[in-house]
């Protein structure tokens, strides 16, 4: 028997890595690090959508700014209405919402009043319109009425002088609406976060350019643009760079200039044209490159320092599912985090599996799924058939992950799985 032997190094097609990083443990070591970036800008209210505060907000007035009627109907005074059977009331006066009645209700008094309209001095309860009798010009109200109720008090929903936005928020359109209402018309903001990306491989191609044997067309640009425009980055697409180690170190140069973060995809696995990992260490360091998680095993954190400069760096495989997986776990919360808006904890299910999933212990596995309703109206959820991380149609049909923890094997059918769904990252 010859005496040569093959080291063998461990391949993503392995199910156990003894050097990968557990999925959690690698998270908290890429947040362990990250701060926000600084600058800040004012913008106005209009143009404020998706951004992240810079500093809590306080209300300079009451809203509302006057205690008005709830509904439509009478303002009276609680006093007036019986302990039993009706009483008969006088109607004085109508007031609206933006013309109020100048007058005071007084005992035996009521007045027409509509929905926001400041309540009239002496008066403290509304009567609706359909619990009034109405007789001319008086109304009977019965002893099924309260004092006070129907009634909205000044300050009621927000107070003069109460926080009402905390900094780190990233706008919504309520807020947008709750900060009108308050009658701010700008807002500081935290600058954009600036973010450079690019892909590598000699075999990729742009839309429009003919394809020869082994190319394919370059996509995970598409998908990260996609991606990174959600969150509201500046975005810096650099192209296509080739596997060349000059090529690859004048590109992570030129990104580290011009941004905070730097994405590729491609060129962290084994293959011997992967000369990301000697391009960034010569360029910066690698926290880390191996992940124990199906897709995304060969995923490379670390930090870019040429000459000062420098920039956060996250290395992702190149196969088109597994761009879009390890963005979603790694990359859009460590953006987050540096845009100054800490993700929350995102929302899980517990859902039975419609069918039975494979999988052997040794990796957190995320398969792509979709979330459906039983004939009894039960959700459930499925797999979108094949998971190979090249098959992005299982991406584009998808609704959710399936989260398989790592010490996990196989799922029969019916047995409740972790479900992640995509309306986590919108």
């Amino acid at each position: 028997m010859s005496q040569n032997r093959i080291e063998m190094s461990v391949s993503c097609q392995d199910d156990y890595d003894p050097d990968s990083l557990r999925v959690d443990e690698a998270v908290r070591r890429v947040h362990a690090q990250l701060r926000p970036v600084d600058g800040f800008e004012q913008v106005a209210l209009r143009d404020a959508l998706g951004r992240v505060l810079a500093e809590d907000v306080y209300s300079k007035i009451d809203v509302p700014g006057h205690t008005n009627s709830a509904m439509d109907g009478f303002a009276i005074r609680g006093a007036d209405i019986p302990a039993d059977g009706a009483r008969s009331l006088a109607i004085i006066g109508t007031a609206f919402a933006g013309r109020p009645f100048h007058g005071e209700c007084g005992e035996g008094d009521c007045v027409r009043i509509m929905t926001g309209a400041p309540m009239p001095a002496g008066a403290d309860s509304v009567v609706i319109v359909e619990r009034a009798e109405v007789q001319g010009e008086s109304i009977r109200v019965g002893a099924d009425n309260e004092s006070g109720q129907n009634v909205r008090a000044a300050g009621e929903d927000i107070a003069r002088d109460d926080k009402v936005l905390a900094a780190g928020r990233r706008l919504l359109p309520a807020h947008l609406g709750l900060l009108a209402s308050l009658g701010i018309g700008e807002v500081k903001v935290r600058r954009r976060l600036r973010v450079a990306f690019f892909s590598t491989g000699d075999e990729l191609k742009s839309i429009g350019e003919p394809l020869t044997m082994g190319d394919v067309y370059d996509s995970n640009r598409y998908t990260l643009h996609g991606m990174l425009t959600r969150l509201g980055t500046d975005i810096i697409d650099m192209g296509v760079v080739r596997d060349e180690p000059f090529a690859l170190e004048e590109a992570f140069k030129q990104a580290a200039r011009l941004a905070d973060v730097v994405i590729t995809s491609g060129g962290v696995s084994m293959g011997e044209a992967d000369f990301i990992k000697q391009t960034l260490g010569k360029l910066g360091q690698i926290d880390f490159w191996k992940i124990a998680m199906k897709p995304g095993r060969p995923l490379a954190f670390g930090r870019i320092d040429n000459g000062g400069v420098g920039a956060w760096f996250f290395g992702l495989p190149g196969n088109p599912v597994t761009v879009m997986v390890t963005f979603y776990v790694f990359v859009q919360p460590a953006l987050q985090e540096l845009m100054g808006a800490p993700p929350s904890p995102p929302l899980t299910l517990k859902l039975p599996c419609v069918a039975k999933l494979k999988k052997r212990p040794g990796r957190v596995e995320y398969q792509r799924g979709v979330m459906e309703r039983g004939e009894q109206g039960q959700l459930t959820v499925r797999k979108t058939g094949a998971q190979g991380s090249g098959i992005l149609t299982s991406m584009a049909t998808a609704d959710c992950f399936i989260v398989l923890p790592m010490e996990s094997g196989n799922v029969e059918p019916d047995n409740e799985v972790e479900v992640l769904p995509f309306s986590n990252f919108v």
